[in-house]
């Protein structure tokens, strides 16, 4: 979308959510149980789970601790028992939103991704009210300055679906979620190291918002993964350049 910058975007994004890093471990744990319960503790043939234990050692998880909870949802160790939502709705200017929820208690969690849209100026929608806005995909994103040929060839050649070139100079590879993991270490094995790498829900038609309206969906994001029982929020709101 001209004017706008994935590269700044994305930054802007990961400085927020360095700031909740006192929440990290809670979901990585979250998503651990879940990924166990959803597809067996045995990461080897368990792609999901292999992602989320990435991601608990990103943030520093002991091992003690992830085989732990492995066992917890595999029932070899009593424990609590989660379960997904997703909530989709509408931020500031008609914005797109989406929830991703792990908890134990949908009475609970409903209730305060509603006050948190209503408090902040946006509206919990039905099922499906947003979802068809976004593409389930994994995504990997290469700072400016990157070799676009060599992330192209390599990422192509591993069965990515379409490299995109920002006009920010930032390289986005897009590959199915299933691809992910072999797109990711084939980039890698040929010295090309993502700042972000995840299957995320990517926007597919941007929203662009300025002054006043780009700070309160920024509020209303910030307020969102605040919840204890929020995984992760995804939204086509981009501040104009």
């Amino acid at each position: 979308m001209a004017g706008h910058s994935k590269w700044a975007n994305i930054q802007h994004r990961k400085s927020r959510q360095d700031d909740r890093r006192n929440k990290a471990w809670t979901r990585v744990i979250r998503e651990i149980m879940v990924a166990a319960r959803a597809g067996g503790g045995d990461a080897a043939a368990n792609p999901r789970l292999r992602l989320a234990i990435d991601k608990a050692k990103a943030v520093n998880l002991s091992a003690d601790t992830i085989k732990r909870n492995i066992d917890k949802a595999t029932g070899a160790l009593e424990g609590v028992a989660y379960e997904e939502i997703r909530y989709e709705g509408y931020g500031i200017g008609g914005a797109a939103v989406i929830v991703d929820c792990v908890t134990d208690n949908r009475v609970r969690t409903v209730a305060e991704v509603r006050h948190a849209f209503s408090k902040h100026g946006g509206n919990l929608g039905s099922e499906g009210s947003v979802a068809f806005q976004f593409r389930h995909c994994g995504q990997l994103l290469f700072a400016p300055g990157t070799s676009e040929d060599a992330v192209m060839e390599a990422a192509l050649d591993a069965g990515a679906d379409d490299v995109v070139s920002g006009e920010d100079g930032s390289i986005e590879v897009l590959c199915a979620p299933a691809a992910f993991e072999a797109v990711r270490n084939a980039l890698a094995a040929r010295g090309l190291q993502a700042e972000l790498a995840e299957v995320t829900m990517r926007a597919e038609n941007p929203v662009a918002l300025a002054g006043e309206n780009a700070e309160r969906m920024n509020k209303l994001i910030d307020a969102l993964e605040d919840l204890d029982d929020v995984q992760a929020v995804y939204h086509n709101a981009e501040p104009e350049a």
